[in-house]
């Protein structure tokens, strides 16, 4: 068992006056997403209309929101501060919740082409296939799966010895940063982590671009005004997709050494993409903006009386 306490966080920079100005760009943001997240979930969880596809948005916005206020507040806090140190069992946490939101998100996304490629492919079977139940057992699905991937993740490094000193150059307690302080040998745990989790993404990531090409092939049979629709949809879940795998293949799926661009990589999952994906959520989906629009309407309406 580890007689670790804490460990020490170099953080983005040392430069103050970076820090002061990566603080105030960083606040903006994490503002910017809560407050784009809560506008999704109050519209959805308000909007009798929205259909089951806005069940999916609905957990993802709440994943997006949890993993900003996760991993982005601390590291937020940590740019006003000049010791930058992190709990034990505060790492771990943090460590189980980026995996466990990640996972979650992974298998959502999933589901997300699978119920696209139902609506568009085998139109007159959607209602039937993707009922409400079905829709509630495949979030559920999505839950129990990322919290095994997290386990299985906090299970294999928390019992790592840890030798001094214990410096983690990063802003975030990761796999990878944290199996270089380890005093075992590492090699064989850096091929399980490329397995569990880089291969699992790349793997992912080309079933999910493959049943895209085919649902974008059979658009041909569509008239003009279908194929625009599904264009437009198909779109935007291809963006967000392409968004959330390329950092965590780039970080996961590769031998267990360091870049200079981790940190940017870091930053781009952990802050820019999350306010990228409510971006994409709300202005590229013709449903969700109507009922943004209604969910107004509806307050001023209200304010008035």
């Amino acid at each position: 068992m580890n007689n670790v306490t804490e460990f020490i966080l170099l953080g983005l920079t040392q430069n103050a006056d970076v820090q002061k100005v990566l603080f105030a760009v960083f606040t903006v943001i994490y503002f910017l997403t809560v407050a784009g997240n809560l506008l999704i979930v109050v519209t959805i969880t308000t909007s009798r209309a929205l259909g089951s596809p806005m069940l999916f948005f609905l957990f993802l916005s709440f994943i997006d929101g949890c993993c900003s206020s996760t991993m982005a507040l601390k590291m937020i806090f940590d740019l006003l501060t000049e010791k930058k140190t992190i709990s034990f069992g505060g790492c771990m946490t943090q460590l189980f919740a980026k995996h466990f939101f990640g996972g979650v998100e992974i298998i959502l996304l999933t589901v997300m082409a699978y119920d696209r490629y139902v609506a568009i492919c085998k139109p007159l079977h959607y209602t039937i296939t993707m009922n409400r139940r079905v829709c509630g057992l495949l979030v559920a699905m999505a839950w129990a799966g990322g919290f095994l991937h997290a386990l299985i993740q906090i299970l294999f490094i928390v019992w790592l010895p840890f030798c001094g000193p214990h410096v983690i150059d990063h802003f975030i307690c990761d796999l990878f940063p944290l199996l270089k302080l380890s005093c075992s040998d590492t090699p064989i745990f850096g091929l399980f982590v490329a397995a569990n989790s880089g291969l699992m993404c790349m793997l992912i990531f080309s079933i999910l671009i493959t049943s895209y090409v085919l649902i974008l092939c059979s658009l041909r049979t569509h008239n003009t005004e279908g194929q625009k629709k599904a264009l437009s949809t198909c779109a935007s879940h291809v963006t967000v997709v392409v968004l959330f795998f390329i950092p965590c293949i780039f970080v996961y799926l590769r031998p267990m050494i360091t870049f200079p661009i981790d940190k940017a990589v870091a930053v781009l999952y952990t802050m820019i993409n999350l306010v990228l994906n409510t971006l994409i959520y709300t202005l590229r989906n013709a449903q969700m903006k109507n009922a943004i629009r209604k969910l107004c309407s509806r307050k001023s309406v209200s304010g008035d009386k």
